[in-house]
Parts: C-alpha cells; sequence; structure tokens
C-alpha cells in the first residue's frame, strides 16, 4: 500500500473518527448520572430558594429532606392526583397540553416560623427563550412568602436581573387575591405605571418584554392552582 496515497489517508482518517466517537460516547454515557445529579441538585436548591433557604451544593440533599415534608400533584379542580411524583412533573410538557389536564405540582416546606408554606412551579417566556421560577405562599394561600426565578438567555444587566435577588426579594409579602377574594395575580410594573401597592413590583429598567413575560407567566400558572388555594386557605 502506498503510504502517501490518498486511500491510507482515508482509511487513517476513518479509523481515528471512529475511536474518537466511541470515545466520546462512553465519556457522554459515564458521565449522564452525574449531569442528571446536578440537574436534580439545582433543582432542589431552587425550590429551597422560593422559600428563603439558601443552600450550599453539597448540603442541599439534607436541607430539602429536613425542609421539604410533603410533595404532591394536583389538577386545575384542586383535586390530588395519585401516582405521579411532584418532582418529575416537566412543566414545559404540561403547558403544551390544556389546563384540565395538567399535573400540577406543589411542595410544601416546614420553615422556622413552623408555619407551613405551599410551593408551586411557573414555566413562562422572556425575551429570548424560557423562563421558570417557584412562588411560595403562606398559609393563607395569598401572600407571597417568597420567590426564585431564572432565564435560559435574557440578557445580561436587562431581561436576566430575574434571577438576582434584588429582583425577587420585593415579592415577599405581596399578595396575589384582593381583598374581595379575586385573584389578581402580581403586576409587575413600570414606574410609570399604576397598580395597587399590594400587588405590584418594579419591573426591570430596560428589561420591559422580560418583565411582562414574567408578569404573564404569574398570571397564567397562578390561576391553574386557584381552586387548590380556595382549598387549602385557613
Amino acid at each position: 500500500m502506498n503510504r502517501n496515497g490518498n486511500t491510507y489517508t482515508f482509511i487513517y482518517a476513518s479509523v481515528m473518527v471512529i475511536i474518537v466517537a466511541a470515545v466520546l460516547s462512553v465519556a457522554a454515557i459515564s458521565l449522564k448520572p452525574f449531569q442528571k445529579k446536578n440537574i436534580e441538585i439545582e433543582k432542589k436548591q431552587n425550590i429551597l430558594a422560593s422559600v428563603n433557604i439558601d443552600v450550599e451544593k453539597e448540603l442541599t440533599e439534607s436541607i430539602y429532606a429536613e425542609k421539604i415534608i410533603n410533595a404532591y400533584v394536583v389538577n386545575s379542580k384542586g383535586e390530588v392526583i395519585e401516582g405521579i411524583k411532584a418532582f418529575e412533573v416537566d412543566m414545559k410538557k404540561e403547558h403544551a397540553k390544556p389546563v384540565e389536564e395538567r399535573a400540577l405540582p406543589v411542595y410544601e416546606a416546614q420553615t422556622g416560623d413552623n408555619e407551613i408554606k405551599y410551593i408551586v412551579p411557573l414555566y413562562g417566556t422572556g425575551l429570548w427563550g424560557p423562563i421558570w421560577g417557584y412562588i411560595s405562599l403562606n398559609s393563607d394561600m395569598n401572600t407571597i412568602n417568597g420567590a426564585f426565578f431564572d432565564h435560559q438567555g435574557e440578557t445580561p444587566g436587562l431581561g436576566a436581573e430575574i434571577s438576582t435577588n434584588l429582583f425577587q426579594d420585593p415579592f415577599s409579602g405581596k399578595n396575589i387575591f384582593n381583598v374581595k377574594g379575586e385573584f389578581v395575580s402580581i403586576t409587575v410594573a413600570k414606574k410609570s405605571e399604576k397598580a395597587p401597592e399590594q400587588h405590584r413590583v418594579d419591573a426591570i429598567s430596560g428589561g420591559t418584554i422580560t418583565s411582562k413575560g414574567l408578569q404573564e407567566m404569574l398570571q397564567n400558572d397562578l390561576q391553574n392552582y386557584i381552586e387548590f388555594f380556595k382549598k387549602k386557605k385557613i
């Protein structure tokens, strides 16, 4: 065989491609369990963040097991659905279904004040892609205890600010029902925009589309839990 010929070059390149592909495939398979575990831990951190508990990665599992005392799934009528694990529900997939067919996860947290907080997940769309988060409510099923939001690709310094404490903290203490018991959600308002103080937080300066996307996410997803909130209200 002429080692300087095209045949040798082609065979050599083909063998190397096969070897590299095999190595990458083995590496991907080997790393998959670790990647899955990291995703689970991050999700648990996010759920805990909605009840104002920030925890290091290595402590996440133990703190989550201690603080999250119950998790289940309900439907839009507020009825518990058996046989579905709340943690395994994919909110993106649920959003593709009619509201009456959706699985709606609920997490119950026992915090330092011994009052149970009810946590629900959220999923929506910002300027450049998906946004998501968690809202926790006090046992009156009206007052927001805490909030956590994140995004896939919002603009740094603008829409991406939804993932900061500066934006999230003002949600604490706001109400999602008005004094008449009507669901009004939360308005994410520009300073020039009028909205009742108890039902509004300031929008992100320069991030109007992301802010309004988050407002729509809150409106759309929280209203799916209205019947559940009414049943749990004390």
